[in-house]
């Protein structure tokens, strides 16, 4: 096991070298540049010419990313070209409510899909078979910012049932300590202020949810129809075992190998922020913002914020493979 961590670490240099140059060579493809954020179509060359010196723009573009590199090493992301803010300290406030989103989405998703699509496998032909499938193709077909409006006009402007946008009620006046407000209110037994940051993210995560949970459904609808027509499944059931035990250790343990793939996976593109969602309720995270740096060809973000969310995708997609081997004792970590 310890080799195996140490092995996919290891991977993970090549990874983020490889990832840096492409991303270094897409920014710098990018048409415009800062200056044309910074000074509009209005100014001179010599106006722009001045930006791009004092943003080191004009050196070679080796000596550029030979310079970001060493940064990086040392962990200093720059400073943003837009907000004249360390890049790590926008980050450290913006990817809290990016984790909260996602972990509130993939709550909801797997919670309702991995249920639903083992019993639209085990009533193959039913009214439920049917509308779960039917169900899993709209949410897959709606679009999420659709979807999002949908929710905030019936539930937030009609019922008045959810808040409209934001993370927290700014009158509450929640002590802050780690930026995730629904920890942050459960740390200082501020109960309201957790409730509140809580009832924030039912809206943006079943928005956000609709795509991951139509694609659950269905991966774990046709999982288990695999697992369902196999000889130990019929053997188990000629032995006389309870319907509990079969599912358990036969069904459920065989079929969820490619359902947690697809969870890691979803949950890694989740955490690269939901732009879309962010925007509609006015959500502070990591996707809106990215947005607004791709606009503003703010470099510093860009490179510092992609390369961190690569970091935790594939530190997502490592404890997927790690759970491999605790739900299916024959697949072993070596």
């Amino acid at each position: 096991m310890i080799r195996f961590i140490v092995r996919r670490l290891l991977q993970l240099i090549p990874t983020l070298f490889g990832l840096s140059i492409l991303l270094f060579i897409w920014l710098r493809r990018l048409p415009g540049g800062p200056e044309t954020a910074i000074l509009g179509e209005r100014g001179t060359a010599e106006m722009r010419a001045q930006i791009r010196a004092n943003l080191g723009l004009d050196e070679p573009i080796l000596v550029q990313y030979g310079r970001f590199m060493q940064r990086m090493l040392k962990l200093d992301l720059g400073t943003s070209i837009s907000t004249k803010r360390e890049v790590t300290t926008e980050f450290l406030e913006r990817f809290p409510g990016t984790v909260e989103l996602t972990v509130t989405a993939m709550i909801i998703a797997i919670g309702v899909g991995i249920p639903l699509g083992y019993l639209a496998a085990r009533k193959r032909g039913s009214l439920l078979d049917s509308l779960s499938v039917g169900g899993s193709l709209i949410g897959i077909c709606v679009p999420v910012f659709f979807l999002a409006y949908v929710l905030k006009a019936v539930f937030s402007e009609n019922l008045h049932l959810f808040p409209s946008s934001g993370r927290q009620d700014p009158t509450i006046g929640a002590t802050r300590i780690t930026n995730f407000f629904v920890l942050d209110g459960l740390m200082t037994r501020e109960w309201d202020a957790a409730l509140d940051a809580l009832w924030h993210l039912i809206l943006p995560g079943i928005a956000l949810a609709s795509i991951p949970l139509a694609i659950i459904v269905r991966i774990t609808r046709a999982s288990v129809l695999e697992v369902l027509s196999e000889d130990y499944v019929r053997t188990a059931q000629s032995k006389g075992l309870t319907e509990r035990t079969i599912r358990s250790r036969h069904i459920l343990r065989n079929a969820m190998l490619p359902i947690v793939t697809v969870i890691g996976l979803l949950t890694g593109g989740l955490l690269s922020g939901a732009v879309l969602t962010e925007t509609v309720f006015a959500f502070s995270g990591i996707g809106a913002f990215l947005y607004e740096a791709i606009s503003n060809r703010d470099y510093p973000v860009l490179m510092g914020f992609i390369m961190i969310i690569a970091i935790f995708y594939v530190l997502v997609n490592l404890l997927v493979d790690f759970s491999y081997s605790l739900i299916d004792p024959r697949v072993r970590v070596r």
